[in-house]
């Protein structure tokens, strides 16, 4: 019987522990998920802060090549 009650045992917690393996990959995943959306956000308005610089000066292709690699050191 001792065996059996040991063997139960293992068995519910090795269960326990794959559920909380899962809640824990779970709760991973949606932090990356989190992650991945702030920071599209980001670069998103960095694209758009860049793009406002670019508009506001004249045309001027060493301008704007100035004004890109300040952007792509934001990034």
């Amino acid at each position: 019987r001792a065996t059996q009650v040991i063997e139960e045992a293992k068995s519910a917690a090795k269960a326990e522990g794959d559920r909380e393996k899962a809640a824990a990959k779970a709760e991973i995943e949606q932090s990356v998920q989190r992650a991945r959306e702030q920071l599209r956000e980001q670069v998103a308005a960095l694209a758009v802060a860049g793009a406002e610089k670019i508009l506001r000066r004249e045309v001027d292709a060493r301008a704007h090549a100035q004004l890109l690699e300040s952007i792509k050191a934001q990034l």
